[in-house]
């Protein structure tokens, strides 16, 4: 069977097997991408979860800011440099969301406070005296580090930086303006990260939040905190059972990608070799397509070891039926040789020369058959063995160059309407199936034969009708059986269908006997040439 042949497989939708490998492999690929970019996307939660916390802190010290200068401000005027970008203020919650994002540039440390020719406020340097001592009480909590502003950006609550000013960085300078402002800046430190730190980024940074204090327009001051986020490793150890669980789940998809190479792949080919076994050692005779192939090129496979070992069972069939034929064929006419020749030798004195003659007669006849039977196994053989060429034929060709042959020997070729299309088969292929046909209707008292033809789908049907004695309805199942002959006394071998019948298959022909009112009648499929036009 050609390997491009169509095979019958299950009308169930199967997977190709390029497709799972192709599954397999990118999902191996993906999970060490999904593994990083899980990573990446965690690392950012913690970063964003440390914002929050800054803008949970910072708006603590925001309001406890404004009761400050609330107490402190027995002026009728109000504190603190207008602003008047912004609304009136309003009793409308507006929350302050996180901004930051790894995805953003990391920008350098934090540059150092710079002096100021102008000092702060008095009042915003008694409220940073009164807040000094709980914002160090709240750093041993929050481990946050925090700097309290004036409204014109100098220090009024720090680490001995006080009165010096944070006016010149990008965030501060935003939140001088009013507006929330945070940043991501390299963070540095006098020892080393252990090794496995080195992989996660926040490791390496610090956040920094600088919060506006707004009371009715009026900025009053800023706070400036900043946190390393959480590291990711210390994170992971804590919440270690969910990586356990993501873990087992990521080992259950690589099992399952296992067992669905194991089910799609290796159990097929193990069903396969297994019930090769099983013919090996005769416990089978044939091989069956896989119930559950599992992927379209393994149920292309077994679908062609079923057909081939079907295939090869009919084949061993035939040779045993064809070597039990031709054992009887050649024991027949062996048999009377012998006899003949055992009475010659017995009886060489005694025997009269008629008897003689007559004995050596029968011998020449055994002999003719044999020399006979030989010579169409031979041509038998050469027609089971043919390799298909490429060469073309055409019946008008073929039929004109055997009419004068056979109008000879008393056998008329009436042809109808013959048309002049290429088949797909060797023109002395063709003529030996012709001569085959022929001889048997001269042998069955035929003296004219009709041919006709026609179409059906990619072959040409070509109708031999002869005008013999036909096929009596007892031996039409047994004509293509070989060495079945009604002629055996008259040099008959019963192999001139069997050739004919090799010869088509060889081309993906066919023949066929129909049913006619008198004579025989032999339909050929003959395989139109891939060229050709029905018109």
């Amino acid at each position: 069977m050609p390997i491009n042949a169509q095979l019958p497989i299950t009308s169930r939708r199967l997977f190709r097997l390029r497709n799972i490998l192709l599954i397999v492999m990118l999902t191996v690929l993906g999970l060490p991408l999904g593994g990083l970019y899980f990573f990446r996307i965690y690392e950012n939660e913690l970063v964003q979860q440390t914002e929050r916390e800054l803008i949970s802190q910072a708006a603590v010290l925001s309001a406890y800011f404004r009761q400050l200068v609330r107490n402190l401000n027995h002026k009728d005027s109000a504190y603190g440099k207008l602003l008047p970008s912004l609304p009136l203020g309003s009793n409308i919650y507006e929350p302050v969301t996180p901004i930051l994002n790894l995805i953003n540039p990391i920008q350098p440390p934090r540059p150092d406070p710079q002096p100021v020719q102008i000092p702060a406020d008095d009042l915003a340097q008694q409220v940073g005296v009164l807040m000094q001592p709980v914002i160090e009480d709240t750093q041993h909590i929050t481990l946050s580090g925090a700097r309290l502003l004036d409204m014109n950006g100098t220090i009024i609550v720090g680490r001995g930086d006080i009165g010096l000013s944070f006016a010149g960085i990008p965030e501060v300078r935003h939140a001088l303006d009013g507006h929330y402002a945070g940043a991501i800046r390299q963070r540095l430190s006098d020892e080393p990260p252990p090794p496995l730190y080195s992989m996660s980024r926040g490791t390496h940074i610090r956040v920094f939040v600088a919060f506006p204090v707004i009371e009715d327009r009026h900025l009053q001051g800023i706070i400036y905190i900043s946190r390393t986020p959480e590291n990711i490793l210390r994170h992971l150890f804590e919440v270690r059972k969910k990586v356990f669980v993501a873990f087992s789940i990521l080992l259950g998809l690589v099992v399952s990608l296992v067992l669905l190479v194991s089910a799609s792949i290796s159990r097929p080919i193990r069903e396969l070799i297994g019930q090769t076994e099983r013919i090996k050692q005769g416990e089978q005779k044939l091989l069956e397509p896989l119930k559950n192939p599992g992927t379209y090129e393994i149920a292309q496979l077994s679908e062609s070891f079923a057909s081939m070992s079907k295939a090869l069972a009919e084949r061993n069939d035939y040779i045993q039926r064809f070597a039990t034929h031709v054992s009887h064929e050649f024991k027949t006419p062996l048999t009377s040789m012998q006899g003949a020749l055992e009475l010659l030798q017995d009886h060489p004195d005694t025997m009269s020369d008629e008897q003689r003659q007559r004995f050596v007669d029968n011998l020449l006849a055994d002999t003719q058959r044999l020399i006979q039977l030989v010579n169409r196994l031979l041509e038998l053989a050469r027609a089971d063995a043919l390799e298909p060429n490429r060469q073309k034929s055409h019946v008008p060709a073929v039929i004109t160059a055997l009419q004068n042959r056979y109008f000879e020997r008393g056998l008329q070729l009436y042809c109808v309407d013959l048309p002049d299309t290429a088949l797909a088969i060797a023109p002395d292929a063709l003529e030996v199936v012709l001569t085959n046909l022929f001889e048997n209707s001269l042998q069955h008292e035929a003296d004219r034969i009709e041919i006709s033809t026609g179409f059906h789908g990619s072959s040409l049907q070509l109708s031999l009708h002869d005008n013999g004695t036909g096929i009596s309805p007892a031996n039409r199942n047994k004509i293509f059986t070989p060495f079945f002959t009604t002629r055996r006394n008259s040099g008959g071998t019963g192999l001139g269908l069997e050739i004919t019948l090799s010869l088509l298959k060889a081309y993906g022909g066919k023949i066929e006997l129909a049913e006619s009112g008198q004579g025989a009648l032999f339909v050929l499929s003959l395989p139109l040439s891939g060229r050709s036009k029905v018109c």
